[in-house]
């Protein structure tokens, strides 16, 4: 899978503040993620996040 720095995730679950959606601020063998609800930020291993990603959704390059 395809993901780098600035995409936004769609995930399968939740985050607890209630939001599924989560910005990729650093990827490599762990992707460091932002919470797009309430902008925490974490850290999670990449084989972990590919197994609950839904959608990827790419800003339009100008």
């Amino acid at each position: 899978m395809d993901i780098i720095k600035g995409d936004r995730l769609v995930m399968k679950k939740k985050h607890p503040c209630g939001s599924n959606e989560m910005m990729v601020l650093r990827s490599g063998m762990d992707f460091k993620l932002r919470c797009v609800g309430c902008g925490r930020e974490f850290m999670i291993p990449r084989s972990k996040a590919e197994k609950n990603v839904k959608s990827v959704i790419r800003e339009a390059e100008s």
